[in-house]
């Protein structure tokens, strides 16, 4: 059943406007239809191996046009680099992405102890869909845990042990970081933080301008899932929107949401020691809609309230 009900809606799809698909994909990852209706035999926890030992990590990260974000992540690796668990560092890119291209061949020259790069173009449109680099390293990744990301994450000293340990018997379906510490980018005018374009180099951040943020599910970058999962599932390959090539911007959609929505779980905390998030004060895809601008402020001014209240 669940093969030839995806099948049909992903052929109906075609033919819908795309913000009334991303509708029905809402409101079905709502708990409008049974997971089942698109996943036949969905990965059950107690069929997964709970692996111990020295354990592989893929990270799956994607950029375009946030080379500055990029080089503090792929920094964190360089300079941080993990003593528990082997890493495979995964980064989809277009080349028509000068900026990153440039980064990428920067930290080619590098060789962290238990850290293997691995760098992916894909077409623009492509990349501007999320989940489809994803779904990709999802089906041929040979890890035992997966770590679905975004470019703006940092991973300092300890964290990546921090996460092995954690990791170390465990057979759950979707894990996430509890805690991450976050911090925004500083206005044109100020340079506490000199997260800005240039020249490739290590960078790393201070970790003083950043607070706490606790979470409560494995949203977009926080997605730690079992390998055998993700070599089954995929990441939303049931979906035929989240599998479309973009257009010439990017997609902000919540394959996320759908993908926790197929697992059938909103996934596990863990603690994680010095984790660190980039934000945004201003987004790519924020420039032609101002008011989506004025709603990120007030977001990030009510995040703070309510950091610095407790």
């Amino acid at each position: 059943m669940a093969d030839s009900s995806a099948d049909y809606i992903h052929q109906f799809s075609f033919t819908m406007p795309e913000n009334l698909i991303e509708l029905f994909y809402r409101l079905a990852a709502s708990g409008c239809l049974p997971r089942q209706f698109f996943v036949r035999e969905a990965p059950k926890p107690q069929e997964l191996p709970a692996r111990t030992g020295d354990l592989m990590l893929e990270i799956v990260s994607h950029c375009w046009q946030y080379a500055s974000l990029l080089v503090y992540q792929l920094s964190s690796l360089a300079l941080y680099p993990p003593t528990a668990a082997k890493v495979r560092m995964t980064v989809f890119y277009s080349k028509e992405d000068q900026q990153t291209v440039e980064a990428l061949n920067f930290f080619s020259n590098f060789s962290p102890s238990n850290v293997l790069w691995n760098w992916s173009s894909l077409k623009t449109p492509q990349l501007l869909r999320r989940a489809i680099g994803r779904n990709a390293a999802a089906l041929s990744t040979k890890a035992d845990w997966v770590w679905f990301t975004d470019c703006d994450q940092v991973f300092r000293q300890g964290c990546l042990d921090d996460l092995a340990a954690q990791l170390q018997g465990r057979n759950d379906l979707l894990l996430y970081p509890r805690v991450v510490n976050c911090g925004f980018l500083p206005a044109e005018n100020d340079n506490s933080q000199q997260i800005a374009a240039g020249a490739p180099a290590l960078k790393d951040i201070n970790p003083g301008h950043f607070i706490p943020v606790i979470h409560t599910r494995a949203i977009g970058p926080l997605q730690i899932t079992h390998g055998d999962a993700a070599r089954k599932l995929g990441y939303c390959k049931q979906t035929a929107l989240y599998q479309r090539p973009a257009r010439r911007t990017w997609r902000k959609l919540h394959e996320d949401r759908v993908f926790r929505w197929l697992l059938g779980t909103p996934g596990k905390p863990v603690e994680v020691c010095n984790l660190y998030r980039i934000e945004h004060r201003t987004k790519g895809r924020d420039a032609s809609k101002p008011t989506h601008k004025v709603l990120r402020q007030i977001r990030q001014w009510a995040r703070q309230y309510r950091q610095c209240r407790r």
